[in-house]
């Protein structure tokens, strides 16, 4: 008898900025987007037309839908979808410490190369408007730092830096710099079967696209796996402890790191599964006994959703939780209290010698008369 195909559970959510899955949003510019391969965020940052800059067999996917967390959401998977007007703005304006009702001029540092923009910038400069610049892979460039005897090369996602009046007449300086990271996720499986599908549907079905996808969710999910958890954890940790240590420098104005909410619920098992605590003033705290965070804590995790519509698009990023937090709390959580709690009574360590004698039963069946006691 042979078994029922497992229904798909990962699917291309945004494609070229706009939504495809659960729902299809169905508009005028979403299909122009589509159709001439645009990328919004990139757009909307230089106010010029940008193509979307990812490879071929992943052109356009922005999100993949996924049940991973036991519940459907989306997890991003190109840094460019988080160029979002609103957070971008929150996230400097609370770095370098200006309130919402005072106008702030960020552009990214690309745009200065047009000479009016130029202009503009050092006009609102000279004439005290808080200016921030920053670079991004696409946008200027990415900041590194470089390697020492005793400390390895680093790159950050995208570096905000503010520019002063000088002293000297009609003069600029720098002031401090913030970083902003933006964390993405990898998926097993391959792209293009599904984003191959989407370019088909889009030629063949000109005129019902949103239908034809509503229609038929399988496209989207053809070879697309889950995502790669564990790894890119291990991976993005040693970054996030760097990276919020060189945002408590003398001359920075801190760190934010910023995750969707699928990546902060996969998280709880490894920072076993800390509380939050209200601030009072909107925002939480990520901090252990040991390390108590002041009022300007020294870096923040923003942990946001993609607000999911059809109507509006591309859809909105909407903050969830703001977190002050350390490199030293962050360490506490995972180096201390998920260990910990792996080592409790019944907790997964106390499995390790069940789980290795279940599988040298075949090989030692002696062992069935060992002391259970011993396991």
């Amino acid at each position: 008898m042979t078994s029922r195909p497992r229904k798909p559970t990962n699917f291309i959510a945004e494609w070229f900025g706009h939504r495809v899955y659960p729902i299809v949003a169905d508009s005028a510019a979403a299909r122009q987007d589509q159709q001439q391969r645009h990328c919004p965020f990139l757009t909307q940052a230089t106010k010029s037309t940008t193509e979307c800059v990812k490879a071929e067999h992943s052109k356009g996917v922005c999100t993949i839908s996924s049940t991973s967390n036991g519940l459907r959401q989306d997890w991003l998977v190109c840094p460019f979808r988080a160029l979002d007007g609103d957070l971008l703005d929150n996230a400097a304006r609370r770095l370098f410490g200006h309130g919402n009702s005072m106008d702030i001029n960020l552009v990214p540092v690309s745009v200065l190369g047009r000479e009016g923009r130029a202009t503009e910038f050092r006009d609102a400069v000279r004439s005290n408007v808080p200016s921030l610049v920053y670079f991004q892979s696409k946008l200027g460039g990415e900041i590194s730092i470089g390697a020492t005897s005793r400390s390895p090369e680093f790159s950050f996602d995208a570096t905000m830096v503010e520019i002063l009046p000088s002293g000297l007449s009609n003069g600029l300086r720098l002031g401090r710099y913030g970083i902003f990271e933006i964390q993405t996720m990898d998926f097993h499986g391959t792209y293009r079967a599904a984003t191959s599908n989407l370019v088909n549907a889009l030629h063949l079905h000109r005129d019902d696209f949103s239908q034809a996808i509503g229609d038929h969710p399988s496209w989207l999910a053809e070879r697309v796996e889950g995502p790669n958890i564990a790894n890119v954890f291990k991976r993005t940790f040693y970054q996030m402890m760097f990276k919020f240590q060189i945002g408590d420098h003398g001359k920075s104005a801190g760190c934010i790191f910023a995750i969707p909410r699928s990546v902060w619920d996969s998280w709880q098992r490894h920072l076993g599964a800390p509380e939050l605590l209200e601030h009072g003033d909107g925002t939480w705290r990520l901090k252990s006994e040991q390390h108590d965070l002041a009022d300007k804590p020294p870096a923040w995790i923003y942990v946001f959703d993609v607000n999911e519509s059809g109507a509006e698009t591309p859809n909105r990023l909407q903050l969830w939780r703001v977190i002050g937090t350390s490199a030293e709390a962050l360490a506490y959580y995972a180096l201390d209290v998920a260990p910990r709690a792996a080592l409790e009574e019944g907790g997964s360590v106390d499995r390790l010698l069940a789980s290795a004698k279940a599988r040298l039963l075949p090989y030692l069946p002696e062992l069935v008369n060992e002391d259970a006691d011993l396991l």
